[in-house]
């Protein structure tokens, strides 16, 4: 059970970035719009694109995933203080809450590891055999 809940919270963290970033690719000349009218230059989206992408793509794999989410949860936090603070409109205000929910998500993340199904635990254990091979040589 820990094994496939690990795995399977990391996707579901790791896809919201993913395919944001993914659609900021499409939608850039707006969304470069969007931000520069929020205050935050244009010339940031692609860092986003990059850390949104790169992030998701890395918590899903396992990949580094703690220094990953706490990329992502600063991200998240950062993103809701500037874009989503307007706390009077219901909808911001709700976009405001999930953004603080995914960084509480992301902290757990890279406090506690990305589980036994990851490329981080795969490496951990190439490394255990390569010291115990060693050991007994």
């Amino acid at each position: 059970m820990k094994k496939a809940a690990t795995l399977i919270g990391r996707i579901l963290l790791g896809h919201i970035f993913l395919l944001a970033g993914i659609s900021k690719i499409g939608g850039y000349a707006a969304t470069q719009g969007w931000m520069e009218a929020m205050g935050v230059s244009g010339g940031l989206l692609p860092v986003v694109i990059v850390l949104e992408i790169g992030g998701g793509l890395a918590l899903i794999l396992g990949f580094q995933a703690r220094l990953a989410a706490l990329g992502l949860a600063g991200f998240s936090i950062i993103s809701a203080v500037i874009f989503h603070a307007n706390l009077s409109d219901q909808t911001q205000s709700i976009m405001f809450m999930k953004n603080f929910a995914i960084a509480g998500g992301l902290l757990y993340v890279a406090a506690l590891g990305t589980g036994a199904w990851s490329i981080d635990a795969w490496i951990k254990q190439k490394g255990s055999d390569k010291t115990v091979k060693a050991a007994t040589t």
